[in-house]
């Protein structure tokens, strides 16, 4: 069996006696005539702090989102054009077809954003992304992204994205 020592909290003349339930009934009186804890008005200050936070944070979360999915459409296009060029060194001519180029569907990895050769003939190609409608099988929605809403490449190693208004999509 555990003994334990218990401080009694006493207010009579033995609690000058023993230091330790000297210490205790002052810790008590000095808080017995307040109040601790928060008020409605500083929890309502901490809730402003963090929905102002949020307001700044989600919109910028969203931007960083849509750059990420926008790889998706420049690394299927990348890897459209390397296949491309390994098509025209075994026929000597482009083609618009997506399966010789390894492309089951003509959508890119997650479905995100829809591949097409409007294009392609012995001289030269081009190859366009653009953001499927509805979003692809994960749900992303990449139409709202009206920066760069159409990604291209071209059989010159030209890069191009619409309407691209800061030169950022690439």
């Amino acid at each position: 069996m555990i003994k334990r020592k218990s401080a009694v909290i006493s207010f009579g003349q033995g609690a000058k006696s023993d230091p330790r339930n000297a210490e205790l009934a002052n810790r008590y009186t000095k808080y017995r005539g307040q109040n601790v804890g928060f008020t409605l008005i500083e929890l309502m200050v901490v809730l402003l702090i963090a929905g102002i936070l949020g307001t700044v944070a989600v919109p910028t979360y969203r931007q960083y989102v849509i750059r990420a999915h926008r790889t998706e459409a420049k690394t299927a296009l990348l890897r459209l054009a390397a296949n491309q060029e390994r098509h025209y060194l075994q026929h000597n001519t482009y083609t618009d077809d997506l399966a010789a180029l390894g492309f089951g569907t003509s959508v890119s990895e997650n479905g995100i954003y829809t591949l097409s050769v409007p294009l392609a003939d012995a001289i030269t190609y081009q190859a366009v992304a653009v953001p499927t409608p509805g979003g692809g099988p994960n749900g992303v929605d990449m139409s709202q992204d009206q920066a760069c809403a159409r990604f291209t490449v071209d059989a010159a190693g030209q890069r191009l994205a619409f309407p691209d208004p800061d030169g950022t999509c690439w």
